[in-house]
């Protein structure tokens, strides 16, 4: 039987709900993305083009550094990684999750949360991390409070 892990990187909170329902409807293990340098809100002010965010999100090869590699990527056959959509893509963190394992021969299914922009060049950009025999499929934006059958609907949609 396929494991499945749910993985997520959440700055304020609302990333986290959506993995935590997302685990609990699908029977998944769950993971946290967390940055070694937390974020502060003054970090995550888009507006301030000196902000953390903002100058990781200007430098292609920024990794922000992650607190473990304990994610043991190797038990599981799918993983759904889950993050806020940051300049239209997901947050450099994403890639420094993705460059520290071994996705080879997996499914990675994105989700996403959002104040207002779509995935853009997300998927694109993210398989640049992986190996190329690694499927990266380009989720959902789960935005708002949805239902346990709402999640439920979109998993079996994957299938």
């Amino acid at each position: 039987m396929a494991k499945t892990l749910v993985a997520y990187f959440s700055a304020s909170g609302v990333t986290k709900a959506v993995a935590e329902r997302i685990a609990e409807v699908s029977g998944s293990d769950i993971y946290e993305i967390k940055p070694e340098i937390p974020y502060t809100q003054a970090d995550l002010d888009w507006r301030d083009k000196t902000s953390r965010s903002s100058v990781e999100m200007q430098n292609p090869s920024s990794r922000p550094a992650i607190v473990d590699k304990a994610a043991n990527i190797e038990q599981y056959d799918k993983i759904f990684i889950g993050f806020p959509i940051w300049w239209y893509v997901a947050p450099t963190i994403i890639n420094t999750f993705l460059e520290s394992y071994n996705f080879s021969g997996k499914t990675i299914i994105l989700f996403a949360t959002s104040g207002g922009s779509g995935f853009g060049k997300t998927a694109e950009k993210l398989k640049e991390s992986v190996s190329v025999d690694t499927k990266i499929i380009e989720g959902k934006l789960l935005n708002g409070n949805l239902s346990k059958q709402d999640i439920k609907a979109w998993i079996d949609s994957l299938k």
